[in-house]
């Protein structure tokens, strides 16, 4: 397993985009405690080359998913490798051969593990560096997999976005139009906070008091968070629903480490309707700590994270219910949320946004993201192969 974590770093020694993952964070990813494997089971192999590790690969079998599509789909996920296609065809050999074993009759990925964390191969915007919760490649590994009989499924996108972009006249006319029946509001962490928001954007918006502690609020605001997303991407390619114990834990874990208007919850007629979620560029803040937290690491993170100095961030979560996104409401919620991160991510110094990743099919999404002003300036693949 330490060889396993550790090949990256000699993979891309010679790679200026390349942001070494934190190493406490990779080993909990396979920790028997990680809560995937309640419903998923995989194994890893690792490809020598003269006693070295020279690539490496994982296979995962979700039952979840199974459920959910009934395709007898296994994935196969962290994927690395040096530039030898006997390497890769080593790696998905027996990638392949374990899935088809256990009775999958495809294989599809790259999942780190599964789709709620990395997906997709990097294959365009190698020159400029992941962002948090996205994954890097060398160029080579798409021709690789394509030589093997691995065809492209899906792409996502992940989009460049200033956050001090001026409101469209279009959307600026649609939020004027909602912001009666709608009220954007931040998460709300514990009690006494006040609650409600403002109302659309241009006017003040009814105020209520939450009660409970604050674990019991986070606990209220993360299952409406949840239900969000699970009815808005339900018909989405690949979707399985956020895991609840796990998507708590996040919920708790992002309101110690980022301010509250990160989040933000947008209702219609005082219901939950839409969300959207960024995230401090965690790649930004460790990128000269090679992974490592010890000795000092943790205290450097840490302060670059509390004390706001991130000038990057990325917009890792966002949905609007299914029942508003072919109306008229739908873009307008989608942009009022926007709107208020940026807002949000502007005022703290934030410079640059990524969004993503989008479907490159949503087009809806896509045209939003444009109208503001987003630029596509990274493209991953999903890819699949017939067992």
């Amino acid at each position: 397993m330490r060889e396993f974590l550790a090949l990256p770093r000699r993979l891309y020694a010679d790679d200026p985009a390349w942001v070494a993952p934190l190493d406490f964070e990779q080993r909990q990813r396979f920790a028997p405690g990680n809560p995937f494997f309640r419903h998923a089971r995989w194994r890893g192999w690792l490809a020598r080359r003269g006693g070295r590790a020279a690539g490496r690969i994982t296979a995962q079998i979700d039952e979840r998913h199974l459920r959910q599509h009934g395709d007898a789909a296994g994935y196969f996920g962290m994927l690395e490798g040096e530039e030898d296609p006997e390497i890769f065809l080593a790696l998905c050999a027996a990638a392949e051969e374990w899935l088809r074993g256990e009775g999958m009759r495809r294989i599809r990925g790259p999942y780190n593990l599964h789709i709620n964390e990395e997906a997709g191969l990097l294959v365009e915007g190698f020159h400029t560096p992941p962002s948090v919760l996205m994954g890097h490649a060398r160029p080579w590994y798409g021709p690789a997999l394509e030589s093997l009989g691995y065809r492209g499924v899906k792409d996502l996108l992940a989009y460049h976005v200033r956050p001090d972009f001026p409101a469209p006249p279009v959307m600026a006319r649609l939020a004027e139009w909602a912001a009666p029946q709608v009220a954007v509001r931040p998460l709300q962490r514990g009690r006494g906070r006040l609650g409600g928001g403002k109302r659309g954007r241009f006017g003040g918006g009814k105020q209520e008091r939450l009660g409970g502690g604050k674990q019991e609020t986070l606990a209220r605001e993360a299952a409406r968070m949840r239900d969000i997303f699970n009815d808005a991407w339900q018909r989405n390619w690949g979707f399985v629903p956020l895991d609840e114990e796990v998507w708590l834990d996040t919920v708790k874990t992002l309101s110690a480490l980022i301010p509250a208007d990160y989040i933000q919850i947008a209702e219609v007629d005082g219901e939950p309707a839409a969300f959207i979620a960024a995230l401090p560029n965690l790649n930004e803040a460790a990128r000269d700590l090679n992974g490592r937290l010890l000795p000092f690491g943790w205290l450097k993170l840490l302060w670059r994270l509390k004390a706001g100095r991130l000038r990057t961030a990325r917009v890792a979560l966002m949905g609007v219910r299914q029942r508003y996104q072919r109306t008229r409401l739908g873009p307008a919620l989608a942009f009022m949320v926007i709107d208020a991160v940026r807002r949000a991510l502007h005022a703290r110094g934030v410079e640059d946004v990524e969004m993503g990743w989008i479907l490159e099919d949503n087009a809806g999404m896509r045209n939003i993201i444009e109208t503001i002003g987003g630029v596509a300036y990274k493209r991953y693949r999903m890819y699949e192969k017939e067992l």
